[in-house]
């Protein structure tokens, strides 16, 4: 079934309830409580599935799913306003350091596999694929202001404006395209149309002749009547690869395939709904993922993280009772 992602109406959302902790009850099957989620906007459109089918199955949950970009997510999930960050990058050095500065642990499960996407619009018939080093052209800080013309990318591209639309730098996917593509996080040209939210970018570059731009390959995926994929040419003498669920899984699709995760705060399994939500994604995640786009993790990985989080429950289930 596919889903709509990103949808604009409160009705369409499953955001049940405002941010706040929340008191959570296990009447015999019925279980209540909140499940309150922030993060990566990539991963945004998995955790909202995986909430969608979870509430049918527990009406008296209520998941609030909200996203603020990786970076927004780590910082809220630090200071406790979260249970559960979403994450299209492992976390940070920097994020570690505060974590145990504040006590906070916290387990971190892979819930699928995404290339991000390199989009033009539809009426570029001028672009058959793009190399890493043409991509390092556009997007590097000393172009901006500078190239600013297709025909500056490559000889033989028209003298079309160049316009560019990216990820906000509190995004995961903004932090791992320009370690990717530049070779330093957060390394980027600034004149850009940025934003939090993918389907701006979708509008963005689907209203612009010579509009180019990145993001996750579920975005284009529901998107590509609006869209063009590029292919990239990672090496001068390799072949330029298109994302696909194939070349993502494998690799092929190099340099932008990248694993996607969620975090969780350990002492948040202390809540039932917590812990069984993230039980329920574990276990669902292998059906769900390829429904928004997304590649799943393989099935051993499944596993070995639903033990861990066997194990971790049972840790704080053991200490609330102590």
């Amino acid at each position: 079934m596919q889903r709509t992602l990103l949808a604009i109406s409160l009705g369409a959302l499953l955001i049940l309830s405002a941010c706040g902790g929340g008191n959570t009850k296990n009447q015999g099957n019925n279980l209540t409580g909140e499940v309150i989620i922030d993060g990566s906007s990539t991963v945004y459109p998995l955790t909202e599935a995986i909430a969608e089918e979870f509430q049918i199955q527990n009406p008296g949950v209520k998941v609030k799913v909200s996203f603020s970009g990786t970076g927004g997510g780590f910082k809220k999930f630090l200071r406790g306003e979260v249970h559960i960050n979403n994450a299209s990058r492992p976390i940070k050095e920097s994020e570690k350091r505060i974590a145990d500065e504040s006590g906070v642990e916290y387990l971190e499960f892979e819930v699928g596999r995404d290339g991000i996407t390199v989009v033009v619009n539809p009426q570029n018939n001028w672009v058959d694929y793009l190399t890493v080093d043409e991509l390092q052209k556009i997007w590097a800080p000393e172009s901006q202001g500078v190239i600013t013309s297709w025909a500056q990318v490559r000889d033989g591209f028209p003298d079309e404006k160049l316009s560019l639309y990216g990820p906000g730098t509190a995004s995961g996917t903004f932090d791992f395209f320009t370690e990717a593509i530049l070779g330093e996080s957060g390394k980027s040209r600034g004149d850009y149309i940025a934003s939090e939210d993918d389907n701006v970018l979708v509008q963005g570059v689907s209203g612009d002749k010579g509009g180019l731009g990145y993001f996750g390959y579920a975005y284009y995926e529901e998107n590509k009547d609006k869209l063009k994929a590029v292919p990239i040419k990672a090496e001068p003498n390799s072949e330029p690869v298109l994302p696909t669920p194939e070349t993502i899984r494998s690799g092929e699709y190099k340099p932008l395939s990248r694993p996607l995760f969620i975090y969780v705060r350990k002492d948040a399994l202390k809540n039932p709904a917590v812990a069984e939500f993230v039980r329920f994604y574990l276990q669902n995640v292998e059906t769900l993922a390829p429904q928004v786009g997304y590649v799943p993790p393989a099935h051993e990985t499944i596993e070995r993280q639903l033990k861990e989080l066997e194990e971790a429950i049972k840790e704080v289930q053991q200490d609330k009772t102590s």
